[in-house]
């Protein structure tokens, strides 16, 4: 889930600013997730922002379709984005911005396995995009235009899997985005007033640049190719595999060779400078950044990713993935997306414990995401715990402080957005999904101990790897691990009204 600072209903807001280390009066509206200002001694302190480099190049591979076979569901929150008649293995995007006509020009080649025989299929893709030719293994098929619903007249068969071709053109257009957050109202394919693009797409937005299954339970593999203005970079998910200046343009290609959700897909184009750095263990990280950021404070806390990694990896295992980038946009917020991670260019979002708060990410929410978007506090709940265990280990927040100041918030929040597990359609993103579920999981951390709660936080990544999973899958996971009847406890605090009280039922501690 973004980074992001939604506003705070008024009764909120000095319990709020309380946690967030703020005035009352300096603030109109707060977020529990706003952290203490931030400062160059926030990172290491022999941190010192990498140069300028040219970035690795790697062969591409063979994409192992298999990798990507999912069990689509309707979405609970929003039935009206996705098909699960499809599971999308992999697209292949081959992409062309102008950014003088604002237009794109697009090619898709998505390989997918019908889920049931139908007469009929659809796929997501925004009304503002003009579809030309559509193939099925290489024969024209019919379509149709319903709204945002793309139908391809062609039957398909149960488990049979299929290759869909489809070009198109036009000049994206943003969604509206289903919250009253302050820091977004819109999702997907972001124009700026100098033609640049960056796109953030939760819970849905990447129909607004390409044809795709938009929903969180349908993961696939990604091979994008971006054909920019020479001076600009197209930067996505995975690997670089190709990087090219040919003919007044550049050329960037990427895969990314795990499975991800739609969401977690970043498209950003732009005059971009790279750097790097390394982890502990050797991997590199890769930054992506706007050409006119030098403020070397910006570029200390961002290079930042490589120990948090570390540190994360301490929690909750090795690193999922086999690349790590970040890239910052003219966006307000941070974004998860799968190992390229999309920063706003303002000091929240460049703070080290919101950094962090993205990587822990790539564990909780995108090496495993939610099946349905009822369930995003499976993503928000344990990162934003690590994100306040970062803070305190860190000399940024006691611990302390910020769980007193959250449990006195979230009666309002239950009030304002609804539980964590039964929010508010229209109120995506609120405050509720990621406190309360938070403080859930501190109370089995300080009931079972770090030891056994680390492990099983980590047996659950292992066992549910590459995949979308459901809530009921984490109850029962939590309760076999620990041998603990917690259904009543998981109740309260994700469906129930009103704030649980402290402990954990049957618990030693």
């Amino acid at each position: 889930m973004r980074a992001r600072t939604p506003l705070a209903p008024a009764a909120l807001v000095l319990v709020l600013a309380a946690l967030a280390g703020c005035s009352s009066e300096a603030e109109t509206s707060s977020d529990l997730s706003t952290p203490a200002p931030v400062t160059a001694s926030a990172a290491p302190d022999d941190l010192v922002a990498a140069p300028a480099s040219d970035p690795v190049v790697s062969d591409p591979v063979e994409p192992d379709l298999d990798l990507a076979l999912s069990d689509p569901v309707e979405d609970s929150v929003y039935p009206g984005v996705g098909d699960p008649g499809v599971d999308a293995l992999h697209y292949d995007l081959d992409l062309t911005w102008e950014p003088g006509d604002e237009r794109l020009t697009g090619r898709a080649v998505i390989d997918f396995r019908a889920t049931r025989q139908a007469p009929r299929f659809q796929l997501d893709l925004s009304p503002a995009l003009t579809v030309g030719e559509v193939s099925l293994d290489g024969t024209s098929v019919g379509f149709r235009r319903r709204g945002k619903d793309l139908v391809v007249r062609a039957p398909v068969v149960a488990d049979q899997r299929y290759q869909l071709s489809i070009d198109y053109v036009g000049t994206p257009e943003a969604a509206p985005a289903p919250t009253t957050r302050s820091d977004f109202s819109t999702t997907g394919f972001t124009i700026t007033d100098t033609g640049e693009v960056w796109t953030m797409q939760e819970p849905y937005g990447a129909y607004t640049w390409y044809p795709v299954n938009d929903q969180p339970s349908d993961k696939a593999l990604y091979d994008i190719t971006v054909h920019a203005p020479r001076k600009w970079t197209g930067i996505s998910n995975g690997r670089l595999t190709s990087l090219e200046q040919t003919d007044g343009r550049t050329t960037a290609s990427w895969q990314l060779t795990e499975p991800a959700s739609s969401y977690l897909v970043t498209l950003a184009i732009g005059d971009y400078a790279h750097s790097s750095n390394t982890t502990a263990g050797g991997m590199t990280v890769d930054y992506w950044t706007p050409r006119g950021m030098v403020d070397p404070v910006e570029l200390d806390n961002l290079q930042t990713a490589a120990v948090s990694i570390d540190w994360i990896e301490g929690k909750l295992g090795d690193y999922p993935f086999d690349s790590l980038g970040l890239v910052v946009t003219a966006s307000q917020s941070a974004m998860e997306t799968q190992t390229m991670v999309t920063l706003g260019h303002n000091d929240y979002v460049l703070s080290p414990q919101v950094i962090a708060h993205e990587l822990v990410h790539q564990w909780y929410g995108d090496q495993v995401s939610p099946a349905d978007w009822s369930d995003v506090w499976l993503n928000e709940g344990m990162t934003m715990l690590l994100q306040w265990i970062y803070e305190d280990e860190h000399d940024i927040r006691p611990l302390k402080e910020t769980l007193r100041n959250a449990r006195a918030g979230d009666q309002g929040l239950r009030d304002a957005y609804g539980p964590p597990g039964a929010y508010d359609p229209d109120q995506f993103g609120g405050s509720n999904i990621y406190y309360p579920p938070a403080l859930m999981w501190n109370e089995l951390r300080v009931a079972l101990g770090d030891e056994e709660f680390y492990s099983i936080a980590r047996s659950w990544l292992v066992d549910h790897d590459d995949t979308s999973a459901t809530r009921a899958q984490v109850y029962d996971h939590w309760e076999t691990a620990t041998g603990l009847d917690l259904g009543s406890f998981f109740d309260a605090w994700i469906t129930g009204r009103t704030t649980p009280k402290p402990g954990v039922p049957g618990a030693a501690g």
